[in-house]
């Protein structure tokens, strides 16, 4: 399995960005697919899952991100609005694990991460 994320970069706050991430060696359409990120000095964090028809926003997120798939490509984005420079992090993307509705962990290794820098 390769969850590989890209599209990161330097941008200024208030900015957008698009990352993607390319998985392999998995069925894509048969996962729910989220997009996480890890800040310097804390621990990674679920920000937004993707079903096949619905999507999920934590608040730190929510109204200024978009992840949507294309289950042709097995590639799901992140289209991010209004940046801040809260939102600096190494962005990756994962298959959360659900038990009983609730996410234990991620069911993959974690791949290649993509560098979000939000500075002017």
């Amino acid at each position: 399995v390769q969850l590989q994320a890209s599209g990161g970069g330097l941008v200024q706050p208030g900015g957008s960005l698009r990352l993607s991430c390319v998985a392999s060696g998995i069925i894509f359409s048969d996962n729910i697919m989220g997009w996480y990120r890890q800040a310097p000095g804390k621990e990674r964090e679920l920000i937004g899952t993707i079903t096949t028809d619905d999507t999920a926003y934590y608040d730190s997120v929510k109204g200024r991100f978009i992840i949507s798939r294309d289950n042709a490509k097995n590639t799901v984005y992140l289209q991010m609005y209004s940046l801040k420079p809260e939102d600096t992090a190494v962005y990756y993307c994962n298959a959360p694990k659900y038990w009983v509705g609730t996410i234990i962990g991620t069911k993959y290794n974690w791949g290649q991460g993509t560098q979000v820098t939000i500075s002017s």
